[in-house]
């Protein structure tokens, strides 16, 4: 039987962890996550990283597995899962691969186009840069260097963001032009789903979501690392906005406001992302999904 990667990717608070929880223990088999920020632990409720449940239901890859200082990438994930798949499919004809990180996904499925290397002093202005001037003058500089990219990326992923930056300046050409959208050829083959509800369903789950994360301590969390927020892995919808609470930038019930908003304007931009690609089959429910792989 051909070899056989299910990917279960969708917009953020979609359903697609339970999901996939369920479509791997139903074919005995493991779940990589492809997940920008679950695959740091120590901020487990700001990340909706896998219950306590979901590990113990089936194996999880490339979660938690990172501490916040690291530095993680699509090319590194990409080699990672192939690495993992590899033994995976000693086991199984099937694997899952569940997140919403949309360039991991790329990565995985298309393959990454080589890129130049950053010099180190140019990559230790760029960082200074940021580091004096902030998220914005960083977004206004990609804007600047290269406004296609800057339309399709995840501007709250400042790492992404940055690293654009730096590789336009080293090519002295828009990042964006450096891609060529040629595809590596995988020895396995691709199943790609999009849990994708109604709009109304999708934020009625966001907001409901956000509310868990505050039950389940979210400020806590991020009392806990706020001395680390200039770390990439902290710079993420959830923490920043309890990060201003804690400034006394905002009141309490302003900032989870602010994280439902903000988490809303991200779902509708990897959704955009989502669309672009013709090889993703999207499905409103879970049920439709396991009904489409014979599930059911």
């Amino acid at each position: 039987m051909e070899k056989t990667v299910i990917i279960i990717t969708g917009p953020t608070a979609s359903g697609k962890s339970a999901l996939a929880v369920d479509i791997a223990r139903r074919l005995s088999t493991g779940i990589i996550s492809a997940d920008s920020r679950q695959v740091y632990r120590d901020i487990p409720v700001s990340t909706a990283a896998p219950t306590a449940s979901q590990l113990a239901a089936v194996r999880h890859h490339l979660a938690g597995m990172l501490c916040l200082e690291e530095n993680y990438s699509a090319a590194r994930f990409e080699a990672d899962a192939l690495r993992i798949l590899d033994g995976m499919f000693r086991e199984s004809d099937y694997a899952v691969v569940c997140g919403g990180s949309m360039m991991y996904v790329d990565a995985l499925c298309n393959g990454l186009d080589p890129l130049p290397d950053v010099p180190a002093e140019l990559r230790a202005r760029i960082h200074d840069e940021w580091r004096r001037y902030g998220d914005a003058a960083m977004r206004i500089r990609l804007l600047g260097l290269d406004p296609e990219w800057y339309s399709k990326v995840d501007l709250f992923n400042m790492k992404r963001v940055v690293h654009a930056v730096e590789l336009s300046l080293a090519a002295g050409a828009p990042y964006s032009s450096l891609i060529s959208g040629r595809r590596t050829e995988r020895p396995f083959r691709i199943l790609k789903y999009c849990l994708c509800p109604d709009r109304a369903t999708l934020f009625a789950r966001i907001d409901s979501r956000t509310e868990r994360m505050v039950a389940d301590g979210l400020e806590d969390e991020a009392r806990r690392v706020i001395g680390m927020r200039h770390l990439n892995s902290l710079n993420t919808v959830g923490l920043k906005e309890m990060f201003s609470y804690i400034d006394g930038d905002m009141d309490f019930r302003t900032a989870v406001e602010r994280i439902k908003k903000n988490t809303r304007v991200y779902a509708k931009k990897q959704l955009t992302w989502y669309r672009r690609d013709p090889s993703v089959i999207f499905k409103e429910s879970a049920e439709a999904i396991k009904k489409d792989l014979g599930l059911l």
